[in-house]
């Protein structure tokens, strides 16, 4: 049986990111062979990353890369804020979002197999970082943009990302429309891009609502259509007062800078992901019991 030395766990630790323990009981299996210990924990780190696959992961990060005109927004997700936090998965995040800005993946599955910056595919660095962690970790969704335009982008801590596509006006209009879009959050630019079943739903709603006032047909009809009207400013980008001048709306404020928002994608950490609420004192009660 081959020495183990704390200079070569040391070293092991170093090349895998992995814990003390692991790294010296991957050397005793390997009898003292680092590069075949270094590929042990390899084989168990995907084996580890299997394992946690199925929890909730509902934390995380919006990673943004942007060069020049062209850009990617990603979310991942992590299972613990703290975790969300670390630096590993942090840069994890920022080498997926630049893999997916350069390669242009048409999927999850397919961003899985690009190559990084260090040579190593995205799918081998998430299952490093699970193997460190401990978390389920995925990259959940992602958007790469291409303009002839210009790129906007805003983060808002790392939970709110805005990627914004642009034409006209200058950097500084771009940032404030990205930032907008973070504080009012439109589904989309303008009104014509608003779902005619998601109108047709606010209009059923608005008008049950207006026909208890006991009012006239024909002055319910106005009063439903006054509140489709609003409801379409709200949702809409263009429609929205702009942030930093509520006096103005933001189409105003485009027209003014001879400007135009081609599109944007803003994700926020979580959204739609239903998690699991542990209720840590009936666990305990029950525990009790036995």
């Amino acid at each position: 049986m081959a020495e183990i030395t704390a200079k070569m766990v040391g070293e092991l630790r170093e090349m895998t990111g992995l814990g003390m323990m692991e790294c010296k009981k991957a050397l005793v299996e390997a009898n003292g062979d680092i590069k075949a210990a270094e590929e042990i924990l390899r084989i168990k780190s995907g084996n580890k990353a299997s394992k946690v696959a199925g929890r909730t992961a509902a934390e995380g990060t919006v990673a943004v890369s942007v060069n020049g005109k062209v850009g990617a927004l990603a979310e991942v997700n992590c299972e613990t804020d703290f975790v969300g936090k670390d630096a590993g998965f942090l840069a994890f995040a920022k080498a997926a979002a630049e893999a997916i800005a350069t390669a242009n993946p048409a999927s999850i599955e397919a961003l899985g197999e690009v190559k990084t910056a260090s040579g190593e595919t995205v799918e081998e660095l998430r299952k490093a970082i699970i193997a460190k962690l401990g978390e389920n970790i995925n990259v959940r969704r992602f958007q790469r943009f291409e303009t002839e335009g210009q790129l906007a982008t805003y983060l808002h801590g790392s939970k709110i990302g805005v990627v914004v596509d642009y034409t006209g006006g200058d950097e500084q209009l771009g940032k404030d429309i990205a930032m907008h879009i973070a504080a009012s959050k439109p589904v989309c630019v303008s009104k014509d891009q608003v779902s005619s079943e998601l109108i047709e739903s606010e209009r059923k709603i608005y008008s049950a609502q207006a026909a208890e006032s006991g009012k006239p047909a024909d002055i319910v009809a106005k009063m439903v259509e006054g509140r489709i009207a609003k409801y379409l400013a709200e949702v809409t980008l263009l429609g929205q007062p702009f942030v930093k001048n509520p006096d103005q709306t933001v189409e105003k404020l485009l027209a003014e800078k001879g400007a135009k928002v081609n599109g944007f994608t803003m994700y926020v950490v979580g959204e739609g992901i239903e998690k699991k609420v542990v209720d840590f004192a009936a666990e305990v009660a029950a525990a009790a019991k036995v």
